[in-house]
């Protein structure tokens, strides 16, 4: 749902030359600014590293909920695939790289928080200007979906709702539209935490 926002932010953007995403299967989307790359192994990127190199930002959208998954599995999907792209880009220390974490990561002794805290450390280190960006609620917009069945049921049953959230909860919510533009300003200008709020994001967007 992020990505597909951040996706839209960029392509609308005028200073934004060109777009690469980096899939497992074609979306079938088209754009003058936007190239698909299918590449099925997410651990392993040395294969299409050249393909890489010339991009200014990354913006790294991969995530899945960690209910029913165990540890390792968790671990392999939010900690081994954002490093594996991290550390293939991580050779142009003026090239960004956002993460998207979560709000409460690094928090408590929940599995989810602790790993996703692990992920935010080992990316921080590297030589390159990474972010954190820890969103709580998201509010889908311009026709934006989520993949998974349980949080598009979610969201269709709390959608008369999310613009009274938003109102009352300013500082722990924001939307997909935000969450791209900041990610985009991050890349731009960068930002004066290298961890972002909820309120952090808006006020960067």
């Amino acid at each position: 749902m992020i990505g597909q926002g951040v996706l839209r932010e960029c392509l609308l953007a005028p200073d934004v030359e060109s777009v690469l995403t980096v899939v497992r299967a074609p979306t079938g989307r088209h754009h003058a600014k936007l190239r698909e790359l299918v590449h099925q192994d997410f651990g392993d990127l040395s294969a299409i590293a050249g393909e890489l190199g010339g991009v200014d930002a990354c913006f790294f959208c991969l995530g899945v909920s960690s209910t029913g998954m165990s540890e390792a599995e968790y671990r392999r999907i939010t900690y081994d695939f954002t490093m594996a792209a991290a550390r293939v880009l991580a050779d142009n220390p003026d090239r960004t790289f956002v993460y998207v974490s979560g709000a409460g990561t690094g928090s408590g002794r929940m599995m989810w928080s602790r790993v996703k805290g692990e992920t935010e450390e080992a990316l921080l280190a590297l030589p390159f200007r990474a972010y954190m960006f820890r969103p709580g609620l998201i509010r889908p917009l311009h026709g934006i979906t989520a993949r998974t069945r349980l949080y598009r049921v979610g969201y269709r049953l709390m959608s008369p709702f999310l613009a009274i959230i938003q109102r009352l909860f300013p500082a722990s919510t924001t939307t997909t539209e935000k969450m791209g533009l900041a990610m985009l300003n991050a890349a731009r200008h960068g930002a004066a935490k290298r961890v972002l709020s909820p309120s952090d994001i808006n006020a960067l967007a």
